[in-house]
């Protein structure tokens, strides 16, 4: 008798209106979902090839009953925010008798609270799931595979792409690293990777972005490591010399953008390497301004710098900051909302994401917290849906009033559109130009059209969406595109802080 094939549904769970959906965005392109579910993608890869395989994104598309008849078996990944979708999946999955198997952040720190689902195959599949599949070709599975080890990504395979339509997302999405060498107390990246940043190969991220061009993606593609720099001569000395040489061989049809520290600001040759091959721009927890509360955390690469000119030299470089920023800190006195709108305001971070200190399973802060009997049930996974689970040293609803005083102010149509033109009077556009994908202009065209009827016409910003437009024409013509894209995420992000701060009141 030969081997059992299974007929294998992935499934990923939708993601609710969020700061990171950016639904109210998309809306102006026509795309549906803003990146693909990497982890899955690459979770396919790792299973046997001649298993048949569909993939049901709920982002882009509703999962009906023939995917679930069809399938033997169903494979669920799933973030934190991502569960109230994953939970309803899971019901459907139960009630038609499809077996059930669950990874992801989601099911890492409470796979207790799923009573039905099968089986959990956690950590980093790489580790996990051989052990799963020898066991499901047995008859034999366990309820969960967990292990300790951090596994050699240099055996990862490329994702399987062709499993998506990709004309449905904003972005594609690869990844060069895992963990990170710094161990802030509040963040969960160290204590699911660790802190080595484990590295693929050169030749292995030029091989995933051939595959994704060889199915025509010409668009932009997210580095998602937690720290792109963590293992910074090797990207210096390896990887950024590889892709500069890549996309002049392409055309420079691909863009790039991931996320990093802000000690990046630091090194020229970095920064200048980066807009060479591509990156436009770069993610960065910025936190506070409030030293003892980088103290606090344990974000000791934040201390003694003047964060707002490390921004702008990021900016200079060619690259555009998205910031992170926190409040909530034990330490964080009665100023610290005015500073942080100060902070935001004065660097020009356009696209800046205020959010609650929140104790995510895991953390140093988690276990400090509970040490400290002052966790308040769970996290929801939501960076800005103004719930935290911790017990706060400043007054709750002092600490409540004081975020949605911070949303207020920076993401009221005026404040917003300073900061676009603050960010624009610093940014260098790349000489290095991104040629147009001339298959894509009608969407461009439309979404331009659109942000003129929506934002110039019936929007509330409308003064300042003229302003910004005429100004950017003016004074920097070649980041006009730019611009119009701010002025559209700006929809999207008021829209979800006016659902959040109604909601709480």
């Amino acid at each position: 008798m030969g081997k059992k094939r299974f007929n294998v549904l992935l499934v990923y769970p939708e993601f609710p209106d969020t700061f990171w959906s950016f639904k109210h965005a998309l809306h102006f392109i026509g795309k549906k979902a803003a990146s693909p579910p990497l982890g899955l993608l690459t979770v396919a890869a790792l299973m046997p090839a001649d298993w048949p395989k569909k993939l049901v994104d709920l982002n882009v598309r509703a999962l009906n009953d023939e995917d679930l008849a069809w399938a033997d078996l169903v494979m669920i990944s799933a973030m934190v925010v991502q569960r109230e979708s994953a939970a309803q999946v899971i019901d459907r999955c139960h009630a038609a008798g499809v077996k059930v198997v669950a990874g992801g952040p989601l099911f890492m720190g409470d796979w207790e609270q799923f009573d039905k689902v099968d089986t959990f195959v956690l950590n980093e599949a790489e580790s996990t799931l051989p052990e799963f599949l020898k066991d499901l070709e047995s008859g034999e599975t366990r309820r969960v595979y967990t292990s300790g080890e951090f596994p050699d990504i240099r055996q990862s395979p490329i994702p399987l792409w062709q499993l998506l339509d990709l004309h449905q997302y904003n972005s594609m999405s690869v990844q060069f690293s895992r963990g990170c060498p710094y161990n802030c107390e509040f963040c969960n990246v160290t204590a699911m990777f660790g802190r080595k940043s484990r590295t693929k190969t050169t030749a292995q991220v030029i091989a995933e972005l051939d595959a994704l061009y060889s199915l025509g993606w010409r668009g932009s593609v997210f580095f998602v490591d937690d720290n792109f720099i963590g293992a910074r001569q090797q990207v210096k000395n390896d990887l950024l010399p590889a892709l500069i040489r890549w996309r002049k061989e392409k055309k420079r049809m691909m863009s790039f953008y991931t996320q990093a520290t802000i000690d990046l600001a630091d090194d020229d040759d970095l920064m200048r390497m980066m807009v060479e091959a591509g990156f436009h721009m770069v993610f960065i927890g910025i936190e506070t301004p409030e030293e003892h509360s980088l103290i606090e955390c344990g974000k000791l690469q934040n201390r003694g710098r003047d964060l707002v000119e490390s921004v702008k030299r990021i900016h200079r470089a060619g690259m555009q900051v998205q910031g992170g920023f926190i409040v909530g800190f034990d330490n964080d006195p009665p100023s610290i909302f005015q500073r942080q709108v100060e902070l935001i305001q004065k660097s020009g971070i356009v696209t800046a994401m205020v959010g609650l200190l929140q104790a995510l399973p895991g953390t140093r802060l988690y276990q400090r917290l509970k040490g400290e009997n002052r966790l308040a049930g769970g996290s929801s996974g939501d960076n800005v849906d103004g719930t935290t689970n911790i017990v706060p040293v400043m007054n709750l609803s002092v600490l409540l009033r004081g975020y949605h005083y911070i949303l207020q102010q920076i993401y009221a149509p005026k404040a917003y559109y300073e900061r676009i033109r603050t960010f624009l009077q610093d940014y260098q556009v790349p000489g290095l130009k991104t040629l147009i994908d001339w298959r894509s202009a009608p969407q461009y065209i439309q979404a331009f059209l659109r942000a003129i009827y929506r934002l110039g016409i019936r929007g509330v910003e409308r003064m300042q969406f003229w302003r910004i437009a005429r100004w950017t024409l003016f004074h920097r013509p070649r980041a006009f595109a730019t611009a119009i894209t701010l002025a559209i995420y700006g929809f999207h992000f008021r829209r979800v802080f006016e659902l959040y701060v109604q909601t709480s009141r």
